[in-house]
């Protein structure tokens, strides 16, 4: 049953399009495994950065993809998405993760900390504008002593359509703010050198 609360706003809204489009977004992903892609390079990333069973925070979960995945692997997962209907969706496809839909920029799962907590899929760029700090800040305060905040995005030049241009400057300098320090950084999901082409950032950080 889909959540009854006032609409979310972010980048992402601006080409989510209801139930459909979020059926549909999942039936893409559904229509590459039966071709025999790949499709769990992030869930991968993070089962083989700690050992399992950790407790993961899926930011930005969409349909559940990455959660689902982490939670067959053995994970405790808790995946947050600002969209409803792709939480509905999420909700329908899997009934062991716990799925909640909330506002990155104020989430608030009170007692709750994590060992990860991610954001895979491009979620910093389809942030609200001018909430990358206050993301941060709450993510942060969601972490356990040594956890590590997991980020992967398209940087600018390669964004996907309606995202915000954000480069790794800028996402650092949002960390720092947030009182993030730098673990390492990758140039993709399968832990490639940094910088790589250039296309992407893989950052990770702890608190400080």
């Amino acid at each position: 049953m889909r959540d009854e609360l006032p609409e979310i706003r972010t980048r992402w809204s601006e080409v989510s399009g209801g139930i459909d489009a979020a059926t549909a977004y999942q039936r893409r992903f559904d229509a590459l495994v039966e071709r025999g892609v790949d499709i769990h390079g992030e869930a991968r990333f993070v089962h083989e950065l700690l050992p399992a069973p950790i407790r993961v925070l899926d930011a930005g979960c969409g349909t559940g993809r990455v959660a689902s995945e982490l939670t067959r692997l053995g994970h405790d997962v808790v995946g947050v998405d600002a969209d409803g209907d792709m939480i509905e969706v999420a909700r329908e496809r899997d009934d062991v993760t716990r799925f909640v839909r909330a506002d990155l920029a104020s989430l608030e799962l009170r007692g709750q900390t994590f060992d990860v907590v991610l954001m895979a899929g491009n979620v910093v760029p389809y942030l609200a504008d001018g909430t990358l700090v206050d993301v941060l800040r709450h993510l942060r305060g969601h972490l356990t002593p040594e956890g590590v905040l997991v980020a992967g995005w398209s940087l600018p030049g390669h964004e996907p359509a309606a995202a915000a241009p954000v480069s790794w400057q800028t996402y650092e300098r949002a960390t720092f703010a947030a009182g993030l320090s730098l673990v390492r950084r990758y140039a993709g999901w399968d832990a490639q050198a940094w910088p790589g082409d250039g296309s992407y950032c893989l950052a990770l950080h702890r608190r400080r």
